[in-house]
């Protein structure tokens, strides 16, 4: 089998994977439907581009067909940002200002208009042949690396932010948002630089190493769109998001240690003693202020900036206390370690094990067997 056979097998198994895929997301009953929606649209643009590996020839004979989805990639990077805010901010609702990100999709297909769309046949199959030397056509390409570029840092400062909203609010060990979204970021970084140097070499019409990467790309899109399946089929209730109306603390000012303050303190250490709210694995820190009658900026503020603890650890540390306790108290193994990490508050094995080795510098299996 040639390579270029190679080329359309992956892409063809690429594409159908990706269709099953969004039509999973676009029907399965989901919360998130926003989210899936923009995804699956993700998906979607990258199989149509994976698509032209096998149809490039047919579209051949509708020049003005090709170009048009050849420019529909620029909306790609886009989707990706705006799926990344619906799954980071729980409201995050499309605004006619999302329209925005069009813009260099609309400007290009403008100037396509006078210059492509609007002439014949023979000139534009001259126009494609001559690829390199068509102003228009490279500026597609040229606009998608530098759109990329810019998105990319968007995403990851999106994220930043998120883990840090998150650990302030929430006491839920397992970020599963955080982790799916930097790793998807991640592999769309690794797979653009490589069709970056795919393009390059199409620029410079290097044909030979050209086709060598569109292999590649054709088997790293297959089995990246098998992770997203099995992502999709193991994590059927992704994500948790924060809201819009969060901010990071990093511009209020460190409450004062006055005798209200220190009193409000030893009130929430109390009724964390006493109440033990922890026990319950998706506490908030909204949840917690309503529990002890504080308002939860403030409780917020008390926690992170006075005590100088996320909210995440403040209450992992009393989860970890207790764990250590029903260690101590379990002489004879009754339960396993899982059994309580879990009545403790914590969701994975992982999570515990890094919380408790945090607070009591040993693992909670060499604290079992000896206990301090």
């Amino acid at each position: 089998m040639t390579g270029l056979n190679l080329i359309s097998v992956f892409a063809i198994i690429a594409v159908t994977i990706s269709l099953i895929l969004a039509v999973f997301l676009l029907t399965v009953k989901t919360k998130h439907k926003l989210s899936n929606v923009l995804l699956a649209t993700f998906i979607l643009i990258n199989g149509m581009d994976l698509s032209m590996l096998f149809t490039g020839q047919w579209l051949q004979h509708y020049p003005g067909l090709l170009v048009f989805l050849i420019t529909v990639s620029l909306l790609n990077n886009p989707i990706f940002y705006l799926y990344a805010l619906s799954i980071c901010y729980s409201d995050f609702k499309l605004k006619p200002k999302h329209l925005l990100h069009a813009i260099p999709f609309v400007l290009i297909n403008l100037e396509l208009i006078p210059r492509f769309y609007v002439a014949g046949f023979t000139e534009k199959i001259f126009m494609l042949g001559s690829y390199v030397t068509i102003p228009e056509l490279r500026w597609i390409t040229i606009t998608g690396h530098v759109q990329f570029t810019g998105y990319i840092i968007g995403i990851f400062l999106l994220l930043r932010k998120y883990r840090k909203i998150y650990l302030e609010n929430y006491a839920d060990p397992k970020i599963i948002t955080y982790r799916w979204l930097f790793q998807l970021a991640l592999v769309d970084t690794i797979v653009h630089g490589i069709v970056l140097i795919k393009d390059i070499l199409k620029l410079s019409s290097s044909e030979d190493t050209f086709d060598r990467l569109q292999l590649v790309v054709g088997i790293n899109a297959v089995f990246i769109l098998c992770w997203f399946v099995f992502k999709a089929l193991y994590n059927p209730g992704l994500f948790r998001g924060v809201s819009f109306q969060l901010r990071p603390l990093k511009d209020q000012a460190k409450p004062v240690a006055d005798t209200e303050t220190l009193a409000k303190m030893e009130s929430i250490r109390r009724y964390m003693l006493e109440n033990e709210p922890y026990l319950d694995a998706s506490l908030t820190v909204q949840e917690l202020a309503r529990q002890v009658k504080i308002p939860a900026k403030e409780l917020s503020i008390l926690i992170n900036l006075y005590l100088g603890q996320h909210f995440f650890d403040f209450v992992n540390e009393y989860r970890v206390k207790k764990a250590m306790q029903l260690l101590r108290e379990d002489l004879k193994k009754e339960r396993t370690v899982q059994e309580i990490f879990f009545e403790v508050g914590f969701n994975s094995k992982s999570s515990f094990n890094t919380a408790f080795k945090k607070y009591a510098a040993i693992t909670p299996k060499q604290y079992r067997n000896h206990p301090i």
